[in-house]
């Protein structure tokens, strides 16, 4: 919760695309219920998500940079959150001690409910657990009361959900949460059509939504048909178990 008594969430993503597939649904339904949703974009995807737009003639870094940064702000607006960019390379990913600070100052201004970042492991990109390692330093330096003391009372450290990869078997994920976006899915879809780059995977992710929906189905027993699965990284404290 942000020091104006809003609900927020906090979502820490390598690039623009990532939040986009895996994320979209719990970012567009948690705005629509009035959370104030924040999302930090370490890079640009300018190298590992822009192959399309490499095969452009005459193509340069900063064209790349500047063509992912605008699809992932008319992204976030689409699903109703808030974006701020690191640009701190891509392929590889490597953000410094400033972007680590002000990721802290973010975690204490917002207090956010909860945090959506990448799963641990990844084979295939080493960006995705460099942003999860990189999530969760800052998560817990944002918990020590000797940090920046003179500026900050305290800080509730939130819950974390890991969310799914392109190849969870490969990622040691196992869904242990099942978010019902059927009331977003529209939205969600809309800013999948912003990728334009990257629309081989419109209807791969759509398969996802539409497999993660069915388990979510037989899991509740209740009608489900778009789901976004999610992995907790720490343990639920309850006071009872039904």
């Amino acid at each position: 919760m942000s020091g104006s008594g809003t609900r927020t969430g906090l979502v820490i993503t390598a690039h623009p695309g990532d939040f986009v597939w895996r994320a979209g649904g719990a970012i567009a339904l948690h705005a629509k219920r009035g959370y104030r949703m924040k999302i930090v974009c370490l890079s640009y995807g300018e190298r590992g998500e822009s192959q399309f737009a490499w095969k452009k003639a005459g193509a340069t870094l900063a064209d790349v940079k500047a063509g992912r940064r605008d699809e992932a702000e008319r992204a976030a607006a689409i699903l109703g959150a808030e974006i701020e960019f690191f640009d701190c390379g891509d392929y590889p990913l490597k953000p410094n001690e400033e972007m680590l600070d002000r990721t802290i100052d973010i975690f204490r201004e917002l207090n956010p409910a909860f945090v959506l970042t990448h799963a641990l492991e990844d084979p295939y990109n080493f960006d995705h657990p460099t942003a999860a390692h990189f999530a969760q330093e800052a998560r817990v330096i944002a918990q020590a009361m000797g940090h920046k003391p003179e500026k900050y009372t305290s800080y509730a450290a939130a819950p974390v959900f890991l969310f799914e990869p392109h190849q969870p078997e490969q990622c040691n994920f196992k869904p242990q949460v099942i978010l019902n976006i059927d009331a977003v899915w529209e939205t969600k879809y809309r800013a999948f059509q912003v990728l334009a780059a990257q629309k081989h995977l419109w209807e791969y992710y759509t398969r996802v939504a539409l497999n993660r929906g069915i388990q979510g189905g037989r899991n509740t027993g209740k009608p489900m048909t778009y789901g976004e699965a999610y992995m907790r990284l720490f343990p639920e404290a309850l006071e009872t178990l039904g």
